[in-house]
């Protein structure tokens, strides 16, 4: 009961290596969650793919004037 693979003390620590991975298995699903979501976003229409490109990638399209404001 003490000592062993069954005893308290090892039974305890099962528990928190347990606890650890369930929240660490949370923190993936979330994540995984969220980019399930932008893959759906992307899928659903080109303004998604539009605004990422403006902000990441500084596209301008045809005729439109670039402002850069500095502050």
């Amino acid at each position: 009961m003490w000592l062993g693979d069954a005893s308290v003390s090892q039974i305890n620590a099962y528990r928190q290596q347990l606890d650890e991975l369930n929240k660490e298995s949370q923190e993936k699903k979330d994540r995984n969650d969220a980019l399930y979501a932008e893959v759906l976003d992307l899928r659903r229409g080109l303004e998604t793919i539009e605004e990422r490109a403006r902000y990441e990638l500084g596209m301008v399209k045809e005729n439109e004037t670039f402002f850069q404001v500095l502050e």
